[in-house]
């Protein structure tokens, strides 16, 4: 399934929120892939709304698979002076998922045209 998010990053921090992403640790990128996260992607606008977009099979039991590990601890550590508005949870688990409203569908390839008789 796909999945929509959205948080708000302190715009006074999106510079640093920015370069800690494009460093992110090869165990938690490896966690991630692990406990069911695929396709993940995030897109920050300037203003510090933050969109993520994820694949999982189920993101309920990922996310639970997330909190067992220890490197997501420490990444929800270091992340949560970046984020406003969780009260007080990590941005993992204070997240808002959207509803999907459109899905541009791909047509299935065609085989090949059919013989002439």
């Amino acid at each position: 399934m796909r999945y929509c998010f959205s948080l708000q990053v302190n715009p006074n921090l999106i510079d640093d929120y920015t370069q800690a992403h494009r460093n992110v640790w090869p165990e938690m990128q490896e966690a991630l892939r692990a406990t069911g996260w695929r396709n993940y992607s995030l897109f920050l606008r300037g203003d510090g709304l933050l969109i993520g977009y994820v694949e999982s099979d189920d993101l309920a039991a990922a996310q639970r698979a997330m909190d067992a590990t220890g490197v997501n601890a420490r990444w929800q550590r270091d992340m949560a002076r970046f984020f406003v508005e969780t009260d007080g949870r990590p941005a993992d688990q204070a997240f808002e998922l959207l509803p999907e409203v459109f899905h541009l569908v791909e047509p299935e390839t065609p085989g090949p045209p059919p013989r002439p008789e």
